[in-house]
């Protein structure tokens, strides 16, 4: 474990030349390819995590998919990174009762990051933008602002919601259990945190919670493909404008570049990940790319 742990924290310095990282892959059914492509953007350190994993429960090709934007520091989102979706497969219901498994998942690994970090006062947090493909089901989970959009028919539809502390319902929520949320900057819980769901953030526990909200969706002819990354995208790229863009780039691999690129050009002040994934069912021109 030690050297993996070498392994893992040496390959996470490859951000610190300022040099992009990108890969993909292709599920073992051929029913759909994977990008993703990261960057630390123009910030001098790297945040952002990101995960891609195909795997089988009972016998069912399973794909999972997310991206972790950390705050005050790497540690929550790395943790979520390797630890999220290994309680989540693990979940007896995984199969039988999934949106409930998720949940679970997300609130189990939120307080054993909580519990790791016992000894130290550190307030690191994360966001959790994820997505579960089981047999002909999309299941979306958010924490946070890292967003996950879908193109279906051609149309770009938000299937999470971005968690902000101005929205009526968070800041009731907040404000219910006794926080408060406030203008600096931009509007922020107790003055400090601009998200309202997130792993970690200790100090601001009982108002910034890591239930996810969970939007599931059919894998069909007219699902193209799914989006998932970070706000360093979101924050100078509209929904609209990010599906218009790789709609035509059939190698999700090469997508998640694009989009990454475009969102640095576009001036960007954050770290930048994307995940693009492409369900190759019954697509003419998308098969083909999956052959390769």
């Amino acid at each position: 474990m030690g050297y993996l742990n070498s392994v893992l924290s040496s390959s996470s310095q490859v951000y610190a030349d300022d040099a992009p990282v990108s890969g993909g892959g292709l599920s073992q059914n051929g029913k759909f390819s994977y990008g993703y492509a990261s960057s630390p953007g123009k910030r001098s350190s790297m945040e952002d995590f990101y995960e891609t994993r195909i795997d089988g429960v009972d016998g069912e090709i399973v794909g999972l998919f997310g991206v972790f934007d950390g705050h005050g520091g790497a540690r929550a989102a790395e943790y979520v990174k390797h630890n999220l979706f290994s309680n989540l497969i693990k979940h007896p219901k995984f199969i039988s009762d999934t949106k409930s498994a998720i949940s679970d998942a997300y609130n189990h690994t939120d307080s054993e990051f909580l519990k790791s970090e016992n000894n130290q006062n550190r307030d690191a947090g994360s966001t959790a933008s994820t997505a579960i493909l089981v047999g002909d089901r999309l299941l979306v989970a958010n924490v946070g602002d890292s967003r996950a959009v879908i193109c279906r028919d051609g149309n770009a539809i938000a299937v999470s919601r971005d968690h902000k502390p101005d929205q009526t319902d968070e800041r009731q929520r907040i404000e219910d259990a006794g926080g408060f949320v406030m203008w600096a900057g931009t509007w922020r819980v107790g003055g400090v945190l601009a998200v309202s769901r997130a792993f970690g953030d200790r100090l601001l526990k009982q108002y910034v919670v890591a239930d996810p909200e969970i939007q599931e969706e059919k894998v069909d002819s007219s699902l193209e493909f799914l989006i998932l990354a970070s706000d360093g995208l979101w924050d100078v790229v509209t929904n609209e404008e990010a599906v218009e863009m790789i709609q035509p780039i059939l190698d999700p691999e090469q997508a998640a570049k694009r989009l990454m690129q475009e969102a640095y050009q576009r001036g960007s002040a954050d770290n930048i990940t994307c995940v693009v994934v492409r369900f190759l069912g019954n697509q003419g021109g998308a098969s083909g790319g999956g052959s390769v």
